[in-house]
């Protein structure tokens, strides 16, 4: 548990000086994987597990930062324009630093102090938060201000140029955009955007397996290609489609035979998974909670046999998911082959849910999985505020 008093005094003990504290959460996406970089919908919700920053402005071009997830403190010149990244937490919070003076913002050097409760390595986006926090906090320390659409894309800018992920704007987004109590309808190709209430009486619970296999970024890599070269030959007959996000499944149906075999099958979870996403909306907004069970439980089976993207694992944290008093819905989320379900409980059977998909889970592959427990939150925003000098 992080304590707003706690890192303010952690951080006068760092640095003797008093400073700002701001906070961007983690996010899970409830419906709408491999549809992003597709130009198309995407519903994710932020969590109640954070990125902290505690900020103080220095005079000069130097950044001081201490993570005390890593217990590690770097320290990094401003002026020193070099893009390459050393594969590093400090990448994120340099890339974040030197965009915002690229883009005109005056900001100097700061101190931080940088706590995380997002577990890393889980996909649930600990890296979008530490840059969304970061920007935050270093507008805040010089009384900048931004938007928070450019304040997504400039994240996402830190996340390409200077960490090497070729990441979508989904993360950066919703950290940036979230409401407590809701979650978020987004359009990847025109950011226009929906904040729809999430039921009172349902909680999300995300599980992680506690695995990642290697194949991952290859393979991320591949169905990107074969979706592109799906969109290619299918605009070869259909002259309006630019992505696949362009395509009804009708028309994917009646051009079938001009894809090859794998690619069609890609094809058909990406446009068939962009019909879950706004159908999944509309069972949000008139309260069928059931039926947006439903279409979680279509996107796992699509994930699974037509994008080919999940593994035993995460089908089997489903598949025990199913079998759960209070489960409404169920799937994978992330990019695949490991890290996290996600699942829609009824607030009621929560803690028996997590305490029986764990043990079940660890009963028949002995990984232990980590459970985390949420409703949606809101999104990044300043905590403390404070300009008491500090005493000597």
């Amino acid at each position: 548990m992080v304590s707003p008093a706690t890192l303010r005094e952690q951080f006068v003990q760092r640095y003797r000086n008093s400073p700002r504290l701001f906070r961007a959460p983690g996010r899970v996406n409830l419906i709408g994987e491999h549809t992003d970089y597709n130009d198309g919908f995407v519903f994710p919700a932020a969590i109640n597990f954070h990125t902290w920053v505690a900020v103080s402005p220095r005079a000069d071009d130097k950044l001081r930062a201490y993570s005390g997830t890593f217990r590690e403190s770097i320290e990094l010149d401003l002026r020193d324009t070099d893009p390459s990244g050393r594969k590093h937490w400090s990448d994120y919070v340099r890339g974040v630093a030197l965009l915002l003076r690229k883009g005109g913002y005056p900001v100097r050097g700061a101190d931080l102090l940088i706590e995380t409760t997002v577990p890393l390595g889980a996909g649930l986006s600990s890296s979008a938060a530490l840059e969304v926090a970061t920007a935050r906090a270093l507008l805040g320390a010089f009384n900048l201000s931004m938007s928070r659409l450019e304040l997504a894309k400039l994240c996402q800018r830190a996340e390409h140029e200077y960490a090497g992920a070729r990441c979508g704007i989904m993360d950066q987004f919703i950290c940036a955009h979230a409401e407590a109590n809701c979650a978020l309808l987004l359009d990847c190709r025109s950011l226009e955007f929906k904040l729809l209430p999430f039921h009172p009486a349902y909680t999300l619970v995300a599980c992680n397996t506690m695995v990642k296999h290697d194949l991952a970024t290859g393979a991320y890599n591949q169905r990107r290609a074969e979706c592109e070269e799906g969109a290619r030959l299918l605009g070869e007959v259909l002259p309006n489609v630019r992505a696949l996000r362009d395509v009804t499944l009708e028309q994917l149906c009646l051009h079938a035979a001009q894809l090859p075999p794998t690619v069609f099958r890609r094809c058909r979870h990406v446009v068939s998974e962009n019909e879950r996403v706004n159908r999944a909306s509309e069972c949000l907004q008139r309260g069928d909670m059931p039926g947006f069970g439903r279409l979680m439980g279509e996107s796992h089976r699509s994930l699974r046999d037509d994008y080919e993207v999940s593994c035993a694992e995460l089908d089997l944290m489903v598949e025990i998911a199913g079998q759960l008093d209070g489960t409404i819905g169920a799937r994978m989320t992330g990019g695949g082959f490991g890290g996290c379900t996600i699942n829609v409980v009824r607030s009621e059977n929560v803690q028996s849910f997590s305490e029986k998909i764990a043990a079940e889970y660890q009963r028949q592959t002995g990984k232990r999985p980590e459970i985390y427990v949420s409703h949606p939150a809101g999104g990044a925003e300043e905590v403390l505020q404070s300009n008491v000098p500090v005493e000597a």
